[in-house]
């Protein structure tokens, strides 16, 4: 059935104005986003350093490198956020044990660059703080095994990546070098240090996660030490603690670590968090070792 012309145009105006009322309403939407919600471009500092050896950013590949992880750093908001949350937890642990082996404390920074200071393990099997593989974990004084994993105990760890800081120091001469063979190994830097005849980081052609591995550590440190300038604005109870604890020294087997937990008014879930190096459900200790466990207050 037809219908009469001024139903038709009545259509039409309607239909129309439902058109006109949705574009008005996306752009006010998208104008709110943009008045919510701004994503600025960011400057890189002037005179950024490592461990007082200066970064050359008035050099245009190595301004971008800074520049990418500035803003890589920065926006990504809720893993900036959670790892500065942890400093106070684990910086008070790292720094005294760097200050004992004369290690700049710039190098905490590397542990936030290799761990987020968590006890990970990464695809080429490093774990812990400090990302160590097994073989230089048992050359530098760890113990390394199904029973016992030291590259997660946060202290032990940190002494065993002083350990190899120290040496590739004295290898190389420079605390950036040191830094960059932690990600690409004594003999990866020092064979691109000899094929390409330089003997600074910022001169080598690396591959690009150690092109980039020096740059995060020092903006890590930037933005660490400057949070409010990027945005994280953090109250000191927003900082985790770090934990309270008693030590019992074990020198035998505990062939039963829940029966030892309860023994100790605590429970196997805390035992495993505050001992992550303890890594089965017994401590099998046939030489009759000393061990540290600590017990949560």
């Amino acid at each position: 059935m037809n219908l009469p012309i001024r139903y038709l145009l009545i259509l039409a105006i309607l239909l129309l104005s439902g058109l006109f009322i949705n574009s008005v309403t996306n752009k006010q939407n998208e104008k709110n986003t943009a008045d919510s919600y701004n994503i600025k471009g960011l400057k890189v500092p002037e005179n950024l350093n490592f461990a007082g050896e200066k970064a050359p950013t008035h050099l245009p590949d190595i301004y971008e490198r800074f520049d990418k992880e500035i803003h890589i750093i920065t926006y990504w908001q809720s893993n900036t956020l959670l790892q500065l949350k942890r400093t106070q937890k684990y910086f008070p642990i790292i720094e005294p044990i760097l200050k004992q082996y004369g290690i700049p404390d710039d190098f905490k920074y590397l542990a936030v660059a290799e761990s987020g200071l968590q006890n990970v393990v990464s695809s080429a099997d490093a774990r812990g703080f400090w990302q160590l593989l097994k073989g230089t974990a048992i050359e530098n004084g760890l113990e390394v095994n199904d029973n016992v994993d030291e590259r997660y105990d946060v202290e032990k760890s940190t002494h065993a990546a002083c350990k190899y800081i120290l040496k590739s120091k004295e290898k190389f001469g420079s605390w950036t070098l040191a830094a960059a063979s932690y990600n690409a190994g004594n003999t990866g830097i020092g064979k691109r240090i000899e094929d390409q005849k330089v003997t600074n980081y910022y001169d080598l052609l690396v591959v690009d996660e150690t092109a980039r591995y020096i740059p995060r550590i020092i903006i890590f440190k930037e933005i660490f030490l400057n949070p409010a300038k990027y945005g994280f604005q953090l109250e000191q109870e927003d900082f985790y603690q770090p934990i309270k604890f008693r030590t019992v020294e074990i020198d035998t087997e505990i062939p039963d670590l829940i029966q030892f937990a309860i023994d100790n008014n605590t429970n196997y879930k805390l035992i495993r968090i505050y001992n992550p190096w303890l890594r089965e459900k017994s401590l099998n200790n046939k030489t009759n070792k000393k061990y540290f466990i600590k017990i949560p207050v």
